[in-house]
């Protein structure tokens, strides 16, 4: 693992900047005031995931997001909705209501952009050191993640690394309210002393983010907690490494 981290630190792919606070946000759906919110920091923000869909104004949510990125005080994870919406951006035929909704929701003005910032979004993003480090994901993890640069949109569907950084661990089966089933086994995955922030899954009981340890000594740190959804959005704040 450690000739990994070492051709991670080498190579340097990450969009995020070196020795810098750090503030790490859940899923947004469509909550711009949360996300106006949580921007308001000194801190480089990662949102994980999921800008889109579901709450009250996906546009404001895209706008604050945006002018994040122009003034490079932050940047978003490629979530499940993102990717529904990009597709939809580009003409395909996507079967999703939430995904309808926002379409007919944004303006003629902020289009070009969306479809541009979700196209090149990282699948996942790391902060890698000798003794571990920091992974950033919406969907899930998989070890080889540590071996390949951040993957974006892809023409056709996505592939096995990217699949589970959408979507999670998934065993093509559904739920009685016919949502994909999901596990997070993958937690055991992680390597000791790394950890995982990601969204995708509300699996908080207590309105605060919810944490579980693997069996290799890693940690996941599940950041959705219900934002544009009838919840709030929930962020942690950590230092450089």
């Amino acid at each position: 693992m450690a000739a990994i981290f070492r051709a991670w630190v080498a190579g340097d792919p990450t969009m995020i900047p070196r020795g810098v606070p750090l503030r790490i946000a859940g899923d947004v759906h469509g909550d711009a005031k949360a996300l106006a919110a949580a921007a308001e920091t000194d801190r480089f923000l990662i949102q994980l995931g999921d800008l889109v869909d579901d709450g009250p104004d996906t546009p404001g949510a895209l706008a604050v997001m945006f002018r994040l990125i122009d003034e490079k005080r932050g940047m978003f994870i490629l979530g499940n909705h993102d990717y529904k919406l990009a597709r939809a951006l580009r003409g395909e035929h996507v079967r999703s209501l939430p995904t309808a909704r926002t379409m007919a929701e944004l303006p003629a003005s902020l289009r070009e952009r969306a479809l541009a910032e979700i196209s090149t979004a990282p699948g996942w993003e790391a902060e890698v050191g000798e003794a571990g480090g920091r992974f950033f994901v919406h969907g899930g993890f998989h070890p080889g993640m540590l071996e390949e640069p951040p993957q974006s949109m892809q023409p056709g569907r996505p592939g096995p690394l990217l699949a589970r950084a959408l979507y999670g661990q998934t065993t093509g089966r559904v739920t009685g309210s016919g949502k994909p089933e999901r596990l997070i086994r993958w937690v055991d995955d992680i390597p000791s002393g790394f950890t995982v922030y990601c969204g995708h899954d509300q699996r908080s009981s207590d309105g605060r983010p919810y944490v579980r340890h693997g069996r290799q000594g890693g940690t996941a740190v599940f950041l959705d907690t219900g934002a544009g959804k009838g919840g709030h959005l929930s962020w942690v704040d950590i230092d450089p490494l």
